[in-house]
């Protein structure tokens, strides 16, 4: 099932999402089914311009990210080490959120903004001190995330809070798939039109439910919170007036316009 959060104007709504692309149709519940049971109103709309999707979550306290979860990606970042059996884990806040087609802002201090196609793991409940077997448990859904990165900044400095943080680095989107083959899935990312990253799930090196374990015993995970789980190799910068797309089989596509200000 698909869950969009979305406006026509007005206060964020939910809704369920059926259809084919280019036929989809928003079928309008009462409320945010993460929380309660929302239930159709009879309310059905076409996903057309006069619907905006917004991010269909907004951590409720923190997303955290895995860094060189893909070993080939690993690679391409030499500076910071090799891919280990433990991958580097940082946070995003949530001021980062955007929603699709919303526009990511080049940071001014950064010359080499980068994209990060990613799965996102968006929780279901309170979670901590999970084992692997029980994850699955916890988590509500999937969407797309596209971790994008001040790499120049990432090169320079040695905790991350400027490359990874800043306002508009963490587009979520188009909305939360709740059943996913997540262990073997194709994630790729473009570049106006052009594919510049492709990979697999089942490449990562730490899976969906060890990664939500491992988490859990860090930090407790409260419901409406993200886990990024890294990203695969083929890194790109990004430029004013670019178009990126993020796409996972079985979720769907997030796009986003770049935009460097002055």
């Amino acid at each position: 099932m698909r869950i969009a959060r979305f406006t026509t104007g007005g206060d964020p709504r939910y809704a369920v999402v059926e259809g084919e692309p280019g036929e989809q149709e928003l079928i309008v519940l009462s409320g945010d089914p993460m929380y309660i049971a929302g239930k159709p109103t009879g309310e059905r709309l076409p996903l057309t311009d006069d619907v905006r999707l917004l991010s269909p979550v907004i951590p409720r306290s923190k997303a955290v990210c895995l860094g060189k979860n893909y070993e080939a990606h690993a690679k391409e970042i030499p500076h910071l080490g090799p891919a280990s059996d433990v991958p580097i884990i940082f946070l995003k806040p949530n001021t980062a959120v955007i929603g699709p087609d919303d526009p990511i802002v080049l940071p001014s201090y950064s010359q080499d903004v980068q994209l990060e196609a990613e799965l996102a793991v968006v929780m279901g409940k309170l979670c901590r001190d999970v084992s692997p077997e029980r994850a699955e448990d916890y988590i509500y859904g999937f969407t797309c995330a596209n971790d994008v990165t001040a790499r120049d900044l990432q090169r320079r400095e040695d905790q991350w809070f400027r490359a990874k943080a800043f306002d508009t680095s963490l587009p979520l989107g188009p909305w939360i798939e709740t059943e996913l083959a997540h262990d073997d899935v194709v994630i790729s990312s473009r570049i106006n039109g052009k594919t510049v990253q492709t990979g697999n799930t089942s490449d990562m090196l730490v899976d969906v439910m060890n990664a939500v374990s491992m988490v859990s015993e860090i930090v407790t995970l409260l419901p409406g919170d993200v886990i990024l789980t890294g990203t695969p190799s083929g890194v790109t910068a990004l430029h004013h007036g670019d178009v990126v797309e993020i796409d996972i089989e079985g979720i769907g596509t997030l796009r986003n316009p770049v935009l460097r200000r002055g």
